[in-house]
């Protein structure tokens, strides 16, 4: 019996080094190994022998199974390698073919964006960040903004809970400045924001801002029609001139609505402006004494003006862009025009 399973093993083994498939060895494993396999059967007329000579032909047996057992496995492990390395050849792609790779652009959004930083840097103003899920502390109440505002209804703000929302603006990064830093502040602070409005050619549920702030003694609305010359003359043109309609936000007083003259007419009148002349641009204003008071300053003694500028809306006017959904959707063809 003990020859046999020598010659067994060898013959085995010799099948084993002649296989070419992971297949072609699971089926020789079932055959010799298996329930009814071969070397299985001899384990099963080990009861014929005589007992002394059982446990010396057990060992003999079970030593050929681990030997067979360990002999497909590795023969298996070296066949699926080599498989998966001529898989490996024959998938590669040789980025040598074609030498003419684009490379990728900034996002006009998010290069309109990187232009306001590095302007109102260069003034001096540092560059802050908030929350995008606010509560509506910081969102509404800290800047003066009652509750039956029609700005806090379900239908105009994203509500997670009654007091945590998606922000609205980031005039909330701007009170939680004030409160840690003590004047004089310049800061700004850019992000996005959320509002429950339906998509259309000049609204999206989200949208860009930047806003800022400025907070020092004697700061008047001339320090601020000032600064936003600059800003539209940076933007738009060295011709460039702002001009202030009164208006009203609840964290400011007075308020005003900016508009700069119309960088593709000049001010003379076109389809962009609607034969005005005037592109609105922003909202701002004096700081209101209510704001400041409850940051902790006292308005006796410190004045400030903050302004909120749309860059999705500065974007639409730098490049023409009639339609505001059409930088969110990702489409190639207009992309590759900037």
């Amino acid at each position: 019996m003990k020859q046999k399973i020598v010659d067994l093993v060898e013959s085995t083994k010799a099948k084993i080094d002649k296989a070419i498939s992971a297949k072609e060895l699971t089926d020789l494993k079932v055959e010799v190994l298996g329930k009814s396999g071969e070397l299985t059967l001899i384990l099963r007329g080990l009861k014929d022998l005589p007992e002394a000579d059982r446990p010396i032909m057990g060992k003999v047996v079970n030593e050929a199974r681990v030997a067979l057992e360990k002999a497909i496995g590795s023969k298996i492990g070296e066949l699926e390698r080599k498989e998966l390395n001529e898989k490996l050849m024959s998938e590669r792609i040789d980025i040598t073919i074609d030498n003419k790779r684009e490379l990728g652009k900034i996002h006009p959004l998010n290069a309109i964006k990187r232009k306001a930083i590095n302007f109102f840097v260069s003034m001096g103003f540092i560059v802050t960040d908030s929350p995008e899920i606010e509560t509506t502390y910081y969102n509404f109440d800290m800047l003066n903004i009652p509750f039956d505002h029609p700005a806090r209804e379900m239908q105009d703000t994203f509500f997670v809970t009654d007091k945590i929302i998606l922000r609205t603006q980031t005039s909330s990064g701007q009170v939680r400045t004030m409160e840690k830093v003590k004047p004089p502040i310049k800061m700004i602070s850019p992000g996005r924001v959320f509002r429950s409005d339906e998509a259309d050619a000049t609204h999206t549920p989200c949208f860009h801002q930047l806003e800022g702030l400025v907070v020092d003694k004697g700061i008047t609305m001339c320090d601020l029609k000032g600064m936003l010359a600059s800003f539209a003359k940076h933007f738009f043109s060295e011709n460039s001139s702002v001009r202030f309609r009164p208006s009203h936000f609840p964290f400011t007083e007075p308020s005003v609505e900016v508009d700069a003259s119309c960088p593709h007419c000049g001010g003379k009148g076109c389809n962009v402006c609607k034969g005005t002349g005037w592109i609105e641009i922003l909202g701002a204003g004096m700081v209101n004494r209510r704001v400041l008071s409850g940051c902790g300053i006292d308005p006796d003694v410190y004045t400030g003006f903050a302004f909120g500028v749309g860059l999705d809306r500065i974007t639409a006017i730098c490049h023409g862009i009639n339609d505001a959904r059409v930088p969110f959707e990702g489409d190639i063809r207009f992309l590759k025009q900037f």
